[in-house]
């Protein structure tokens, strides 16, 4: 590997990473049988609009869904899948999305005020213009350049982890 350049050594290592997740993702998700029975597939829906307010969604599908100017407040999205989704203006104020698959998600303009955002993977996303003042991104895979933009705004403590959003995401 001495002949590639470091940034793509650092590509090389994040497709892997990324790979093996997905892949541990598959072996580790309960089968549909062993999934609650309650939970609903919003995959390639629009729910724009849509109130979702303190609802618990664990595990649930969003993935390629518009979810625009949508009420996340204080629902609970650990685990979901939410590749290819649109949250452009929506509200997560207070949401838990730990463990969430976010691959291609748009957040701009989204307000992600103390969202717990943990031990996801978040990448390729977007989060332009979006508050996240208090959000916790801790053990979240979050490609650099986006990091980076997140930076230049990131403040506050999440009320539930007790961690400063700038400590979250790595911020100098």
């Amino acid at each position: 590997m001495r002949h590639f350049s470091r940034r793509l050594r650092w590509q090389l290592i994040s497709a892997v990473l990324l790979v093996s997740m997905v892949m541990f993702t598959l072996v580790a998700w309960p089968a549909p049988s062993q999934a609650q029975e309650n939970r609903v597939d919003y995959t390639l829906t629009d729910l724009s609009n849509r109130d979702f307010s303190n609802q618990n969604l664990e595990g649930t599908s969003f993935a390629a869904a518009e979810m625009r100017d949508a009420n996340f407040r204080g629902a609970k999205l650990r685990g979901t899948i939410l590749t290819k989704a649109s949250f452009l203006r929506a509200d997560l104020t207070g949401a838990d999305l730990s463990g969430a698959f976010s691959d291609r998600v748009t957040f701009n303009q989204a307000n992600l005020t103390n969202v717990v955002f943990t031990d996801a993977i978040v990448s390729s996303s977007s989060f332009q213009d979006a508050i996240i003042t208090g959000a916790d991104f801790s053990g979240s895979i979050i490609d650099r350049y986006q990091t980076g933009q997140m930076c230049k705004y990131a403040d506050g403590v999440n009320p539930i982890t007790g961690v400063a959003t700038r400590d979250s995401l790595g911020c100098r």
